[in-house]
């Protein structure tokens, strides 16, 4: 049997990047979106290009039957899941902490903690079988450093770390790992176009004079989903080029 992973939030840019990464290794790939139909699309790409076994599912945030429904077709499939990669979230934009309404404060919450917690649950259960497994959070830089009018997305990208760290000591016993990526600023569609200004956001004046590729937080969450890391469960790893480390960006 093939070993298998699950991406959500992967019919494209980061997620789709990870995915095809463990596609590369020969794992079947099941992909997670809120639209079917890019979700299918994706899953054909990879099976196109790698000859893989994949498959799309639409998922719905905060719905636990839908959550438990993808699972037991993982199971009718003769798949009991390697390595689930949480990458979806609900970007909480344009928050002000001052005016948000509260039901949009807590949509964010209960889809980025929440949800993913129905998530890892099933396929905890489905690693104990095995007796290993792999999941790997992705969480943000702004966990730690805060960014304007993003006051749920920050707090729940914070709390991700302290749901790991709990998932990573409670079930560590079944030999199941639990890991967080923090990227930083990635350069994504909207940063190509540079919607917003952002290719000029001070988070691009990083160290290294660089800002992370989709294939960046990709490797980095390969390393942690594959036996490279078989001793490694409550980490943290950030891909920012270095952003967190500095006092204040140096703009040239």
């Amino acid at each position: 049997m093939n070993k298998s992973v699950l991406v959500t939030g992967a019919a494209g840019g980061t997620g789709f990047a990870i995915a095809e990464r463990f596609a590369k290794e020969g794992y079947d790939v099941f992909i997670g979106s809120r639209e079917k139909q890019r979700a299918q699309e994706a899953a054909a790409k990879l099976r196109e290009k790698y000859s893989v076994s994949a498959v799309g599912y639409a998922m719905k945030t905060n719905d636990e039957e839908n959550v438990r429904s993808i699972f037991g077709d993982l199971r009718a499939r003769g798949s009991l899941l390697d390595v689930l990669v949480l990458n979806a979230a609900n970007l909480g934009l344009r928050q002000n902490a001052l005016t948000v309404d509260i039901k949009d404060f807590l949509d964010v919450i209960a889809t980025n903690l929440g949800w993913n917690f129905m998530l890892a649950r099933q396929a905890a259960l489905q690693m104990k079988e095995k007796g290993r497994g792999s999941i790997v959070f992705i969480s943000s830089n702004t966990a730690y450093r805060a960014i304007p009018d993003r006051v749920a997305y920050s707090a729940s990208k914070s709390g991700i770390l302290g749901l790991s760290r709990s998932l990573a000591l409670d079930w560590g016993r079944y030999g199941i790992r639990v890991n967080c990526v923090l990227p930083g600023m990635i350069k994504t569609e909207r940063w190509r176009h540079n919607y917003n200004d952002c290719q000029n956001a001070p988070s691009n004046f990083t160290p290294l004079g660089d800002i992370a590729e989709f294939e960046d937080i990709a490797n980095a969450v390969w390393y942690f989903g594959s036996e490279q890391a078989r001793n490694t469960t409550g980490a943290e790893l950030v891909v920012d080029g270095g952003n967190m480390i500095q006092l204040y960006p140096v703009i040239n």
